[in-house]
């Protein structure tokens, strides 16, 4: 028989430097969860993403075992990477601070597709174009999907 679910906890962290500080630990201490446990399979699954925010969605049970699922990192974050920027723009609609190439776009488009909720590189391809216009980095060259 399957275990009850006794919720689920949402947090983003650098890829194998999870640690009891805060935000990890109250948000696992409140439910109960083993906070080192959970800080030891988390920097074992993410030693060769080091550094990278990665979303993870935990599934605490009622018996106070738990699961996690590591996410890929937010596009936000990969074109800031590709555009080699430090932070978007506070005015995206006036304020430029970087720019991406079509085939960029494709390649992040690509790493992120299984947790898009797009069914083609097209469709992932014009969310990332999205997401990168409103942090004000513009995305070079004729879009290969215009009609």
């Amino acid at each position: 028989m399957a275990k009850e679910i006794s919720g689920y906890i949402k947090l983003q962290i650098k890829g194998g430097a999870a640690n009891p500080s805060p935000p990890i630990g109250p948000a696992l201490g409140s439910k109960g969860v083993n906070i080192m446990e959970f800080c030891k399979q988390f920097n074992g699954r993410t030693q060769d993403k080091a550094g990278k925010v990665l979303p993870v969605i935990i599934t605490v049970f009622k018996d106070k075992s738990f699961s996690f699922i590591v996410k890929t990192p937010p596009v936000a974050v990969q074109v800031l990477e590709v555009a080699k920027i430090k932070k978007g723009s506070a005015e995206p609609n006036r304020k430029k601070v970087g720019s991406l190439t079509w085939e960029q776009v494709q390649a992040i488009a690509t790493d992120k597709m299984p947790d898009l909720n797009a069914f083609t590189i097209e469709s992932g391809m014009k969310m990332v174009a999205g997401t990168a216009r409103s942090m004000g980095v513009t995305v070079k060259g004729d879009n290969p999907f215009a009609k």
